[in-house]
């Protein structure tokens, strides 16, 4: 899975075989998340609440570039690197 950001300990990637609804992968230690982009909602998984509150921040400030590599991931081109928190 392609690696789109990391921060404070958090990595957050975007695999380009999964299924819908559109949606990032974060890892906190040993914890990973699985977030839809659109709303927030956690589809599975989960982080300490700390990393939570920080992926969400991410979340809210990034939304859109997180969904573009959703798509070009998708699409079976490149990713590329969003600005950590």
């Amino acid at each position: 899975m392609p690696e789109i950001s990391r921060f404070y300990g958090i990595t957050v990637r975007v695999n380009p075989r999964d299924h819908f609804p559109a949606h990032f992968h974060a890892n906190y230690g040993e914890h990973e998340i699985a977030i839809a982009i659109a709303t927030g909602a956690v589809l599975a998984g989960e982080l300490p609440n700390h990393a939570w509150r920080l992926i969400k921040e991410w979340m809210e400030i990034h939304r859109s570039e997180i969904l573009e590599n959703w798509n070009c991931a998708q699409a079976g081109r490149s990713c590329f690197k969003i600005e950590p928190l």
